[in-house]
């Protein structure tokens, strides 16, 4: 019996996917587990698998298309199998939910003007920043791609919007003008706020605006009409004047005067370069008191070579501080989100311990010997861990209030340092992993990391952390544990000194290594023996390939 297959929900947010490509083509054998498509959500482009065996019947949505979530994908059966029925059956579903969501936009636009009495024209489309991630809760615009006044068709990509997790195309939905840009390049705003607005040439924006913000309650729109009053002024002039010394009037855009303020710049010193000499945030930003400083410093020289100077004149050193503000990624502030939860809830401490490496190195030359063989250091300590938590389990735990839950799969986390702040992809049961498979699997998802391709699930679930800086020649250092895990361990170079070997004193490799622990769930002694049988392993590595 021929099975039909929906688009399916590959994320908790996803609402509609787009065909990337079909793998299948109509008339093909199909096995389950076979990847029918890749499917681009919106979050990643990501393969779908079949659950079902057969024959690729029909295929509903093209390669480019875009189609809600539990649209008709394909239909999978024997050869030769009438599907006609199942096709219709679709379609008149589909017809039914618009005609439904057709007559639900009708009455939202029924019941906005009863509200406030002011409607958007139509053709008209105010955009909104978009939730792109489902932890987004603001988005920066990182550059447009259109320009007021520019046209554009559904489609195009309007900007490239930067969330939490990444910098994402946005695309518009509509065709027209854009007639007003709400957020500027480098600006941060919340989700729903007004991004852009589109619609036919020559149409009022003040009036869109304000039908738009009207359509919200009043006591959203007055705090909102407040704001916009404080920050910007619909002709360009400011409702509380400067005037400088000599009573004339001094043109300066609010935000351009608040910038001043706070840096204590008078704007009597500043040269516009907006219309008719207006200042702008760019004049503030860019204004470098190089006068004023060659005022103050004659007064000091005159000072220093008068009668009553007694000592001889110091040459001091004279520069001029610079400071410059840098806005914070989303992906930035989710990490010091996540990071400050995890150091002020969870009570850290931590356990170090100085492991002898002479077996280790010994041993990672003869297994890259090997051909199509490459283990690194980091490689055997992932390995190490992952077995020493098989015989500890209280450390492959996560505290959950009334319960402690213990995880009997072991999920181990790489922390990856990436431009932007540091991504944690997971190697998936790890303890039934060999050296080379957490070899390869590391550098394929630390390659994805830092090119951003990789997807949430390969984010997901760890049950351990391991964060390595002894490539950069750190030998010892803490980190903050990676909730919900009970620890992580920091692991540092590997150095060369004297250490003492049967009463000697012999040249030795040491490797220093810091569990931090939640006393929560981890008590000092449960951690101390968790730490011990990791020196057992990584100093006699063959114990790991027993």
């Amino acid at each position: 019996m021929a099975e039909v297959i929906n688009m399916p929900r590959l994320s908790d947010t996803m609402e509609e996917g787009t065909v990337a490509k079909w793998l299948k083509k109509v008339g093909d054998k199909i096995e389950e587990g076979d990847i029918l498509a890749e499917i681009e959500t919106d979050k990643a482009t990501m393969e779908f698998e079949s659950f079902n065996e057969g024959t690729l019947l029909y295929i509903g949505i093209k390669e480019g298309d875009t189609a809600p979530v539990d649209s008709l994908l394909a239909i999978i059966g024997e050869k030769g199998e009438d599907v006609s029925g199942l096709i219709n059956s679709a379609s008149s579903d589909a017809k039914e939910e618009k005609e439904a969501e057709a007559v639900a936009k009708k009455e939202e636009k029924k019941e906005a003007p009863k509200a406030t009495g002011a409607t958007i024209p139509d053709g008209v489309e105010i955009i909104k920043m978009p939730r792109l991630s489902d932890t987004m809760e603001e988005g920066t615009v990182a550059t447009w791609l259109k320009k007021v006044g520019d046209e554009v068709e559904e489609g195009d990509i309007l900007a490239e919007i930067e969330t939490d997790k990444a910098t994402m195309e946005f695309e518009s939905f509509y065709s027209g003008v854009l007639l007003y840009v709400g957020i500027n390049e480098g600006e941060t705003a919340a989700v729903d706020s007004v991004l852009a607005v589109i619609g036919p040439k020559g149409t009022d924006v003040d009036a869109v605006l304000s039908a738009g913000a009207g359509s919200d309650s009043k006591e959203e729109s007055a705090p909102e009409e407040a704001k916009k009053a404080e920050t910007s002024s619909s002709n360009g002039q400011e409702t509380a004047p400067v005037t400088a010394s000599d009573g004339q009037r001094i043109f300066a855009s609010p935000l351009a005067k608040k910038i001043a303020h706070d840096k204590g710049i008078n704007l009597e010193d500043v040269k516009g370069s907006g219309d008719q000499g207006r200042i702008i945030k760019k004049d503030i930003e860019e204004y470098q008191p190089k006068q004023k400083a060659a005022e103050k410093a004659v007064p000091a020289q005159e000072k220093a070579s008068s009668p009553q100077a007694v000592a001889a004149p110091i040459n001091l050193p004279v520069g001029q501080e610079g400071t410059e503000e840098v806005k914070n990624s989303q992906m930035r502030k989710v990490i010091a989100k996540r990071l400050g939860e995890s150091k002020f809830s969870a009570p850290h401490y931590y356990l170090t311990i100085e492991v002898d490496m002479d077996y280790a190195k010994v041993s990672r030359e003869q297994i890259n010997s090997l051909p199509d063989t490459k283990v690194s250091f980091n490689d055997m300590v992932v390995k190490a861990c992952a077995m020493a938590l098989k015989k500890h389990p209280q450390v492959n735990t996560s505290w959950n209030n009334e319960t402690t839950r213990y995880n009997h799969h072991v999920h181990i986390g790489v922390a990856v340092a990436v431009d932007e702040g540091l991504l944690v992809p997971v190697l998936k049961f790890a303890d039934q992993m060999t050296l080379t498979q957490i070899g390869a699997s590391v550098k394929d998802l630390a390659g994805k990391a830092r090119n951003k391709k990789i997807s949430p699930a390969e984010m997901e679930g760890s049950t351990f952390t391991v964060s390595n800086l002894g490539m950069f020649g750190i030998s010892e250092f803490t980190s903050i544990i990676n909730q919900p895990n009970s620890a992580i361990l920091s692991v540092g170079a590997i150095v060369q000194k004297p250490v003492v070997k049967n009463g000697q004193i012999v040249v030795g490799n040491t490797m220093k290594v810091t569990l931090a622990c939640d006393h929560r769930t981890v008590d000092g002694a449960t951690g101390a023996q968790f730490l011990q049988t990791l020196r057992a392993y990584l100093e006699n590595p063959v114990t790991m390939l027993a």
